[in-house]
């Protein structure tokens, strides 16, 4: 599943190219994502100008003169910019057309990504209003994570995966984040004490940062807004290293399970 960095990878390799740009068509060729692509976008997107392009959690904001487009990759959905002319393949379901032959395609295999139409502050939408704070922003920070952790029995881990808590910490980059700062994952969130949270604040916003800049983690299904895959996955440190020894201290990964995610960690350095 794309997480923050490949979506914030996306987001700003698709920009310059969008924005400023005025939408001359939508191509809808499947209408049944995870939400049926409302009909109207037909109609009231053609036309304007796409003034900016933004990010919510692993949501992407295309902000036009009279509505907003709102973009979810899901598990398998990328977006990739096309001239016009290059055919569709099987699992491409929607090209937002540009003035001047480039298309804004969305290639989605599984079909759980979607597209919707907002009207008014697109950040009061059902699916925006609750979340968390982003996790590279001044609202998360070791306060935060400690006060928010109190008397939580959850494991750290799913705590800090909830985009209640704070968004985007997908299922890698907190395994990696919790290496890093030396947490085991299966720690009640509660037990974590506020030096503790400092630190692993900090690992969070580092791990995060780095694999933003390195264009997000390969795996299956991930490639930028220009079809180029990241490559973040050559410096991960624990996740997918099973009874691999550890790079500190050379014992072997272990495997666990949490709410049905898999979990990596080295029960050495990490306590």
């Amino acid at each position: 599943m794309p997480e923050l960095p490949e979506v914030e990878t996306t987001r700003s390799g698709i920009a310059p190219h969008v924005e400023g740009k005025v939408v001359e068509e939508l191509v809808l060729r499947r209408r049944k994502l995870r939400y049926p692509v409302p009909q109207t976008l037909l109609v009231d997107l053609p036309g304007q100008l796409i003034s900016k392009v933004a990010r919510r959690g692993k949501y992407l904001l295309l902000h036009a003169e009279t509505g907003t487009v709102m973009v979810h990759l899901g598990m398998s959905g990328s977006l990739r910019l096309v001239d016009v002319d290059v055919p569709a393949e099987k699992h491409d379901h929607i090209d937002i057309v540009f003035e001047g032959g480039k298309a804004l395609r969305l290639h989605d295999p599984r079909r759980f990504g979607l597209v919707l139409w907002l009207e008014g502050d697109p950040l009061e939408h059902r699916l925006l209003v609750k979340l968390g704070p982003e996790p590279l922003s001044e609202a998360f920070d070791a306060d935060y994570l400690y006060q928010r952790s109190r008397k939580r029995k959850q494991a750290i881990k799913q705590f800090v995966m909830d985009s209640h808590t704070v968004v985007g910490v997908g299922n890698i980059y907190a395994s990696e984040a919790l290496f890093a700062a030396g947490v085991r994952p299966q720690l009640a969130a509660g037990k974590l004490s506020r030096p503790r949270c400092e630190v692993l604040v900090a690992e969070i916003k580092q791990v995060l940062a780095k694999a933003i800049e390195q264009g997000g983690t390969t795996l299956r299904d991930f490639v930028d807004g220009n079809g180029k895959p990241g490559y973040f996955q050559q410096q991960l440190l624990v996740y997918g290293r099973e009874a691999e020894p550890c790079s500190r201290c050379g014992k072997a990964i272990k495997l666990l399970r949490l709410g049905q995610r898999a979990s990596y960690y080295c029960p050495s350095c990490q306590r």
